[in-house]
């Protein structure tokens, strides 16, 4: 009878080499989502939020127009700010469900 959780072999096959295997994809795919790139965008373009994949705000344009009210422009930056978190979890999802049809993995398992 085969050794399900790999039988002592620490690359091995089983259910421990698969964990490995979906732990070293789920470090590429956390690598991957560093380096995409979104747009979030208020009042059709009068404020802008660029953020990466891991959420993180790369840079900030506000056109002067949007700034002689400060009440406007605080809401405008938090409208592309969400909008760019929405964004960036987006593309991530997407990575996320090739990452588990490519593993075989059943669809939702990671609440898509």
């Amino acid at each position: 009878m085969s050794d399900l959780f790999g039988g002592g072999n620490p690359l091995g096959g089983g259910m421990a080499g698969m964990m490995g295997g979906f732990q070293q994809r789920m470090a590429d795919l956390q690598a991957e989502a560093q380096q995409v790139e979104v747009d979030g965008i208020a009042a059709n373009g009068l404020v802008r939020v660029r953020m990466n994949g891991a959420q993180e705000v790369l840079a900030v344009h506000i056109d002067p127009k949007a700034a002689a009210d400060v009440e406007l422009l605080e809401d405008l930056v938090r409208a592309a700010t969400n909008d760019a978190i929405r964004r960036a979890k987006e593309v991530v999802a997407e990575k996320l469900l090739g990452l588990a049809a490519g593993m075989g993995l059943p669809p939702g398992l990671f609440g898509g």
